[in-house]
């Protein structure tokens, strides 16, 4: 019962914290409308609507690029970078990853999948404490727990993978990194548990899940119970190789 409540304290808490980052993302967009709204007071109503639908339009790109910048500097302001371990409800390990995702979940919810295979995704994942190498490319918004990911150059992630730092076990939440290494491919749909290692030059087939601590040795096709022998050249990091995007 204790327990619930505090929950329920927490919740209703980083509402109030949504709230508060969302409607400060919000309001240059506001201003912008506002603006066109007056600025167009003595036009036709044809034009009038062309321009005002033109400025909503545009004002929601301005709140998403605005709440992206917004909560990634949050993050890098209040040091809210993730730590290895487990902990339990009245640890404040848990309250920040709580926060954390708080975060994290409102630019998903508004903004995520304008921002995937842009510049913009990881520019905001390494404001979010991801360890990104270049060119790489995510191409989910189901990544979670960005500060204990690292993920090595030239890799792909395909579409709706699913990337994850946390489970929650008997003693609460357990969070551990997870290594992606360079030039890797992690096939749609798979689902990375926490203390994965991926070593170089490795795939992950389509659909697979890798449970937690497995460890993917270099230039391996990972396609579950088993194991098929190392891959002979180096992988096509692209929407046409194995895995996809």
């Amino acid at each position: 019962m204790v327990r619930a409540i505090l929950q329920g304290a927490i919740v209703v808490f980083l509402y109030f914290l949504g709230a508060l980052v969302v409607g400060a993302a919000l309001a240059p967009a506001l201003l912008f409308f506002f603006k066109l709204f007056y600025m167009t007071a003595d036009w036709t109503s044809v034009p009038r609507a062309l321009m005002l639908g033109f400025g909503i339009a545009s004002g929601f790109f301005i709140f998403g690029l605005t709440l992206m910048f917004l909560v990634g500097f949050l993050n890098m302001a209040l040091h809210l970078r993730l730590k290895e371990g487990a902990f339990g409800f009245k640890d404040g390990e848990m309250f920040k990853w709580f926060f954390l995702n708080a975060l994290v979940q409102a630019v998903k919810a508004f903004f995520m999948d304008f921002m995937l295979l842009t510049p913009f995704a990881n520019l905001f994942y390494r404001m979010m404490g991801a360890r990104l190498g270049m060119n790489v490319q995510i191409n989910s918004r189901n990544v979670a727990d960005l500060s204990l990911l690292e993920v090595g150059e030239n890799t792909v992630i395909g579409g709706n993978a699913t990337v994850i730092c946390h489970l929650f076990e008997r003693k609460g939440l357990k969070l551990k990194k997870v290594k992606i290494g360079a030039n890797v491919i992690v096939g749609l749909n798979s689902v990375i548990m926490p203390g994965v290692e991926i070593g170089d030059q490795s795939i992950v087939a389509p659909g697979v899940i890798v449970p937690k601590n497995t460890i993917i040795p270099p230039r391996t096709v990972f396609s579950g119970v088993e194991r098929h022998p190392p891959v002979d050249k180096h992988p096509a990091a692209g929407p046409d190789s194995e895995g996809g995007q």
